[in-house]
């Protein structure tokens, strides 16, 4: 789930029409993955496919995709508050979790990327013009490899709720972006997580594109106090499940 410049949606619907919106959308079927669809969501509309996919040569387009191993990657771009320069502001915290396969299985050496905005609800993107201050010591950028047992951490800045305008009043719940690559670039998955006891959950069309209840809270962390460190910041645990019928709710090319 990708909300990739969303705030370029025209402001058509007020936040009581939006709500009436998704209340029948979630009457006529429930998915577990998200609806590409979604009238709510207004610029469903018009980004998801209309034509059935163009099938590429996977080797072929491997000649032109990055290229990347162990060494690329250094364990110091998970922290995403080492910046040089300065400490950046918010609620320092840990995410962690395993990446695993629909039997429960680890996926090892698993590139995981991250992105979100700062603690003011900003990204660090020139097309991001919420008028909320840049942390000049905070990118909202960071990547890992999975280890062994298919864990992956990263820590970070909790991020603030941001408007978007979709509608009315409209504001996205604070939520981190994870990209998920195989074995290969052109196997890469997209989701979002979220913080628990959110009050703009209900509010949200991207996360409520998704009408199955139970599948949406597999995108909602829990507070780890065991992750929690003292006088330094606070734990949240999520794993991330790529297949099977408790698959994590990822982008896909139907709905």
């Amino acid at each position: 789930m990708n909300a990739a410049s969303p705030r370029g949606a025209a402001a058509l619907s007020s936040q009581a029409e939006i709500t009436a919106a998704i209340s029948r959308a979630h009457t006529e079927g429930a998915g577990s993955g998200p609806r590409l669809n979604f009238p709510p969501y207004r610029s469903s509309l018009l980004r998801h496919p209309t034509e059935d996919p163009y099938r590429l040569d996977p080797e072929g387009a491997e000649l032109v995709a990055p290229v990347f191993g162990h060494a690329d990657v250094d364990p110091l771009e998970s922290d995403l508050t080492i910046q040089a320069g300065g400490e950046p502001i918010g609620e320092r915290i840990r995410v962690t979790g395993r990446v695993l396969d629909g039997d429960g299985q680890p996926v090892r050496h698993q590139l995981v990327e991250v992105w979100q905005a700062n603690a003011a609800g900003r990204y660090a993107h020139l097309r991001d013009q919420h008028p909320a201050p840049l942390d000049p010591h905070f990118t909202g950028v960071g990547r890992c490899l999975t280890d062994a047992h298919g864990r992956y951490s990263f820590t970070t800045i909790k991020p603030g709720a941001y408007p978007w305008r979709n509608h009315h009043n409209a504001w996205r719940p604070a939520h981190i972006h994870f990209s998920l690559f195989g074995t290969e670039f052109t196997q890469r998955l997209i989701t979002q997580m979220y913080f628990p006891h959110d009050p703009l959950f209900e509010l949200d069309p991207i996360l409520q594109s998704i009408t199955d209840p139970a599948a949406r809270r597999l995108l909602v962390a829990g507070y780890d106090h065991d992750l929690s460190e003292h006088e330094r910041l606070l734990g949240y645990r999520w794993d991330i499940v790529l297949t099977g019928t408790h698959a994590t709710p990822m982008e896909t090319t139907h709905g």
